[in-house]
């Protein structure tokens, strides 16, 4: 549909567009005999912004010339920078929506946006689920403007590139797809940008909806793309070369390709002693191994290897668990699932009520339990130890929770031999995945000499003179000689 030149047919039919809404302002009034009408949504509008730069300006104006008034008008009266000219009668109906102020005037089949839009939004607060020792604070938004300008900050420099997409039929989500031109590769990028495009879906409400379209392996239980809240994050994964996706409306940005290792290391490192950051990583490399593998040794070994423990040790043990009415593996499970129960009630309560209940999960309940010969001592220790190993990496803390069930039923079931069967199924797994032509493993697995210098062990900043031949980039010298 395009505009027409009667002024009162377009303000009916943008009426008739937002089905006679009371949201809908109209405000009409006369500039040296010409009509004037200006529409806005009520709430989404900076009006004192509309009433100083354009309403006064209009009204107030004098010495208006009957010829070309409206470029008159839109040059020398309007006081405002941002304002856009549009024929399209569907794009206006949507920057309305979106909070912009559409000019219309009478005879002219033209209208003009002004981006008058106003959204309260949270200020750059550090990221609630990154929390920050040293380096900077400030994390990101839900406004995407603030966003961007928050990373060019940073970034200050003419070869940040974006692209804006739309996507969603109901919500119009405006997401910006971010690379450093010279060095992120033009593949990639045009990869990412077509996933996008093609998305066809009602509405795109946080960044997780664009992960899952992107994901090369949708159906798979580990984390296949990168996110970060803080900007200085996302800003050296661009200088990288990686591709930064950020979403209206969510304060998380996801990050193309990704790799494992990416989950083991945090922004700390980088502002930090690089002898003290290895000793961190390595901390943060047998966590991993500690949560997804313990309790399923545990089981294992009481099943079918007790002969692996000390005679002390399994002595502890048999007298720790004779008179329960669970098997072994039976008590694990249930713990596992009990200690599960009880993070996703704390996580969900209310804050004043989530201290209470895991002091009563935790202190209370498992001292009952042990106590009532429901379950042992041992194996309340061994799920604790795997829970807490758990949230070093809280970035993969879903899929490790998985990986522990998965575990954990491979020890009860073949003992040792399970377990590690499951790790080699695991490794090649993951030896064949590819996230946008960086191998998941990488690196590790393939191992990458040059790479090695920031992967589990961390040399110092002036050591790492070339960027990561992991991620695809263009310009491989990060500081000159």
């Amino acid at each position: 549909m395009e505009i027409k030149k009667s002024l009162k047919l377009n303000i009916s039919n943008i009426k008739q567009q937002f089905n006679n809404s009371k949201d809908i302002i109209v405000k009409e009034f006369n500039v040296n005999k010409l009509k004037v009408a200006i529409i806005y949504l009520k709430g989404m509008t900076d009006t004192l912004m509309l009433t100083d730069f354009v309403i006064k300006p209009m009204q107030q104006a004098k010495k208006v010339p009957n010829k070309n008034i409206i470029p008159y008008i839109i040059n020398n009266i309007i006081t405002f920078p941002e304002i856009a000219n549009e024929t399209n009668f569907n794009t206006i109906v949507e920057e309305i929506s979106k909070g912009k102020v559409c000019l219309f005037f009478d005879g002219s089949n033209q209208s003009y946006l002004i981006e008058l839009d106003k959204y309260k939004e949270r200020s750059l607060t550090e990221p609630p689920t990154s929390a920050v020792l040293k380096g900077p604070r400030e994390g990101f938004n839900e406004n995407l403007k603030t966003n961007l300008s928050v990373i060019r900050k940073i970034l200050a420099t003419d070869k940040l590139d974006t692209e804006m997409i739309t996507v969603g039929d109901v919500t119009k989500t405006q997401i910006c797809v971010m690379y450093l031109k010279g060095i992120a590769t033009k593949s990639v990028v045009k990869q990412v940008v077509n996933k996008i495009k093609k998305i066809s879906i009602d509405g795109i409400i946080d960044s997780y909806y664009i992960a899952e379209f992107l994901a090369p392996r949708k159906y798979s239980i580990f984390k296949q793309i990168g996110s970060a809240e803080k900007p200085d994050v996302v800003a050296a994964k661009m200088l990288e070369g990686r591709v930064a996706i950020l979403v209206d409306g969510s304060p998380l940005v996801l990050t193309v390709p990704f790799i494992l290792l990416e989950d083991f290391q945090a922004s700390d490192d980088y502002y930090s002693n690089s002898a003290h950051a290895s000793f961190v990583r390595c901390i943060r490399i047998i966590s991993f191994f500690v949560t997804i593998l313990l309790p399923g040794m545990y089981i294992a070994i009481q099943l079918n290897h007790y002969k692996a423990l000390p005679l002390k040790f399994l002595v502890t043990i048999v007298n720790s668990t004779q008179g329960l009415p669970l098997s072994p593996f039976a008590e694990i499970i249930f713990v596992l699932i009990l200690f599960e129960i009880l993070y996703e009630a704390s996580l969900r309560m209310p804050e004043y009520l989530g201290i209470a209940l895991s002091v009563v999960g935790a202190l209370i309940l498992g001292d009952t339990a042990v106590k009532a010969g429901i379950i042992s001592p041992p194996a309340v220790m061994i799920v604790a130890l795997s829970g807490i190993t758990l949230y070093t990496i809280p970035d993969q803390a879903q899929q490790l929770s998985l990986l522990r069930f998965i575990f954990t039923m491979a020890g009860g079931l073949l003992g040792f031999y399970g377990l590690v069967l499951m790790a080699v199924f695991f490794v090649i797994y993951l030896n064949d995945f590819d996230s946008y032509g960086s191998p998941y493993l990488a690196p590790i697995s393939p191992y990458i000499s040059s790479d090695a210098k920031d992967s589990i062990f961390k040399k110092p900043l002036p050591d790492m003179i070339m960027r990561p031949r992991t991620i695809p980039n263009v310009n491989h010298r990060r500081i000159k000689k």
